[in-house]
Order: C-alpha cells, then sequence, then structure tokens
C-alpha cells in the first residue's frame, strides 16, 4: 500500500506530469474554440449558400429554403459536435476505434429500445423531401397550432400565438394541417335591424365590396355578398365571404367588419 501511494506522489509531483496534463487542457479548450467557430462560420456558409440560391432564376420557394436552412445547420452542428467529442476523447488518450466498436456491439443490444428515435428521423426525412409543411407555415399538428420555427432531425418546433413553443417529436406527427399552401377563406357576418330596407342595402353593398380589392393587397378578389344568413324578430344576420391569400383571414375579417360598420353607418343602414 505505502509502494502504491509512493509511485502515485512520484507521478503526481513531477515536471513531467503537469507539462502533460497542461498541455492536455490547452488541446481540449482549443477544440472547444475550434468547434464553436466552425459551427459559426459553416452556419454562415450555408446561409450564404442559400441566399445566391434565392437570388438565382429558378425561383426556388422560400419556405422550402427556409426549412432546408434550418436542417442543414442542424446537421452540421452535430457532425462538428461529434467530431469534437471525438477529438477531446483522443486527447485524453482513450482508444476511439475500440470505443465505437464496443459501441456498435452495445447498440445492438439496445437497437429495439431506439426505435422510436429512427422512427423520428425517418419521419423528419419524409417531411422535408415530401415537403409536407416548412419552416413559417401556420400549421396545426395535434393541439398545438402556431407557425413552424424549426424542423430537426428528431423533432419539430411549432410556437404558437401566445408565446407557448411545442416541441413535437417527428415520430409522434400522424395529422398535419398546413393552413399556409392554399389561400383562405374569410367568413363574415353582420346583425342588421329587421326595419333596414334589404334591397337597398344590397345594391349599396356590392358597390362597397368593388372597392376593396384596391384598400387591401392581402385579397385574392372582389368579396362576396351572400345574402341572409339568419333573421329573427330583433336582428338579420348577413353573410360575407373573402378568399384572401394563405392565413390572412383573420386579419382581412376584422378590417372588413371595421368597414362595413363605417359604410353602414354613412348609408343610413341600422346594426342590430
Amino acid at each position: 500500500m505505502e509502494e502504491r501511494l509512493q509511485s502515485l506522489k512520484d507521478y503526481l509531483f513531477t515536471e513531467e506530469t503537469w507539462i502533460q496534463l497542461g498541455l492536455t487542457f490547452f488541446k481540449v479548450i482549443l477544440i472547444l474554440l475550434l468547434t464553436a467557430i466552425a459551427v459559426k462560420f459553416g452556419k454562415h456558409i450555408i446561409e450564404k449558400v442559400f441566399a445566391v440560391r434565392q437570388r438565382s432564376p429558378l425561383g426556388y420557394s422560400e419556405r422550402r429554403q427556409n426549412t432546408l436552412l434550418k436542417l442543414l445547420q442542424n446537421v452540421l452542428t452535430y457532425v462538428i459536435y461529434f467530431s469534437a467529442i471525438i477529438a477531446i476523447l483522443t486527447t485524453f488518450g482513450i482508444k476511439v476505434a475500440g470505443l465505437l466498436a464496443g459501441a456498435g456491439i452495445v447498440g445492438l443490444a439496445v437497437g429495439f429500445g431506439a426505435q422510436s428515435l429512427v422512427k423520428d428521423v425517418i419521419t423528419g426525412f419524409f417531411i422535408v423531401f415530401e415537403d409536407q409543411f416548412a419552416v413559417g407555415d401556420q400549421v396545426q399538428i395535434g393541439t398545438a397550432n402556431g407557425i413552424v420555427q424549426e424542423i430537426g432531425l428528431r423533432t419539430t418546433k411549432v410556437k404558437s400565438y401566445t408565446g407557448e413553443l411545442h416541441i413535437i417529436p417527428n415520430g409522434s406527427i400522424l395529422v398535419v394541417i398546413n393552413y399556409s399552401i392554399y389561400n383562405s377563406l374569410a367568413l363574415i357576418d353582420i346583425s342588421i335591424a329587421p326595419e333596414n330596407d334589404i334591397p337597398s342595402m344590397e345594391k349599396n353593398i356590392e358597390e362597397f365590396l368593388e372597392g376593396l380589392p384596391n384598400r387591401y393587397e392581402e385579397l385574392v378578389k372582389t368579396p362576396s355578398y351572400l345574402g341572409v344568413q339568419s333573421f329573427d324578430a330583433s336582428e338579420i344576420v348577413v353573410r360575407f365571404t373573402a378568399e384572401t391569400l394563405p392565413t390572412k383571414q383573420n386579419s382581412i375579417a376584422r378590417k372588413i367588419r371595421r368597414d362595413l360598420i363605417e359604410f353602414f353607418e354613412l348609408k343610413g343602414i341600422k346594426i342590430s
């Protein structure tokens, strides 16, 4: 026991040992510094490449460009961090080749337990490959409704309008509602008093609707007046529809309601 303690003391209190430890930690710090620089520089290069590609005459889809940009940056980060871990282990004298071989054997043993991870990665690949949705799209995935912030190899991040960030494993995505691909339709109901002259009101409404596309660029075409939706002794509900650019239906509906209220007041039409 005393011989072992003496050997340990001889090892720790030699100049060569501390020089070796100092060099090892210096190499680790250098590797971490180079890793941070490589990640930042690599992401910048990818952004530049996609910026040049976006300006090409082929006219690539911006939403798909943003998705691929985020995905490639994630892959680059994973690869660089993995390489840095291997370099740090090598610096400490660990035989990486034997470690990887052992990891392969262990991987076979835990393979069945990693099925969900593999499923997430494969599903994420097909989401991007099939362009099911992209970064910036408004989607609903399960109970998560909001804007896609990022599509990674394993998870998708959706930010709701109230600020919550939903992190969803790709393998659990079964049904997606994408609101950003096709034009949207706004339904607008206005309640008016029963004593109004309906034919005169409808004539004025047609003239009013004709001028809306010039005011709002989100409108695809002139809104339509559908007619009386419902009525009772106290009110008559009239309905309008407006085809808008994707996801713009709610903002346009609010603007048209405001304009209709002002228009009705101007024309002397009583609102219920």
